[in-house]
This record gives C-alpha cells, structure tokens and sequence, in this order.
C-alpha cells in the first residue's frame, strides 16, 4: 500500500477559537503551534502547510509560572548603534499581551516559510470578542491539563 501524501489545498482549513484565560503561556503556545502546522489532523504531511486558523482571545489573562514575569527580557534592535532595547514579560504583558503569545507560538514555529506561512494563520486578541464571526469558528478545547486546578 504507498504512503498518502497530501497535496496543497486538498482539505480546506478549519477556524477555531481558543480562549487563553487561566492557561499557562508556554503549553497554551505549544498547542497552537501543533494546529496550525495541522498535526491534529490524520491528513498531515511534514512538507505541506496544511494547517488551520486560530484566533486567541483574551491573551491579556494568559498566566505564568515561576518569576517569569521579572526574570523573562524580550529584546529588540532599531538597527542603528545603541539601539537595543529591552523590557520584561510583565510590562509587555500589560502593555501588549498579543505580543507575547505571538512571539511564544513564533518560537515553537520552524523558521522556514512553511513556518511563516503557519503564523499567518494565528490571530491575537486582548480580550474576548474578535471580528471573525463570519468564519463560523469553533471552541477548540485543548485540555484540562492546560489548566492547573481544573
């Protein structure tokens, strides 16, 4: 029997919708990323971006652990001398909480263009309304063991 290879365009994608109130960044991301590449669905191959869309609400009650919130520093460069700057998990988190988880599931992407094109597909909310009603998405439950307690 030869090995099924999926082709481009074969199944549509799927729009879900994950809301990241009480889940901890780092598994949150990690979950994502495994959906938007498309290895939750039984079609995927490595080579084709056959992934779905996911729009995050409420990324501004996303939680972590540990000292995080002073400890972790995102970093930036302008590109002119002396232009690098830095701030804290915890003032990003206050100021742009979108950034944050963008950059999480960035991280967890491969960086190719498969794996830009799979970021594409990513849409980031503060809170929990979003402007994608007309795509129908779906409540994509990624577990109880995402939130501690629960």
């Amino acid at each position: 029997m030869p090995t099924f290879m999926d082709k481009p365009g074969s199944a549509p994608p799927r729009w879900y919708v994950v809301d990241a109130k009480g889940q901890i960044l780092g598994r949150l991301a990690s979950r994502i990323a495994a959906v938007l590449r498309g290895k939750t669905r039984p079609t995927y191959t490595p080579h084709v971006g056959g992934g779905d869309y996911v729009i995050v609400i409420n990324a501004d009650k996303v939680r972590v652990t540990g000292r995080k919130l002073q400890q972790k520093v995102y970093y930036r460069h302008s590109g002119y001398p002396g232009g690098l700057k830095e701030v804290t998990l915890g003032k990003l988190l206050q100021r742009r909480p979108e950034e944050v988880l963008k950059a999480a599931v960035r991280g967890m992407l491969p960086n190719t263009p498969l794996g830009r094109a799979c970021f594409r597909r990513l849409r980031v909310y503060r809170g929990p309304a979003h402007p994608h009603v007309a795509q129908k998405p779906v409540s994509l439950d990624l577990g109880s063991e995402l939130r501690k307690g629960a």
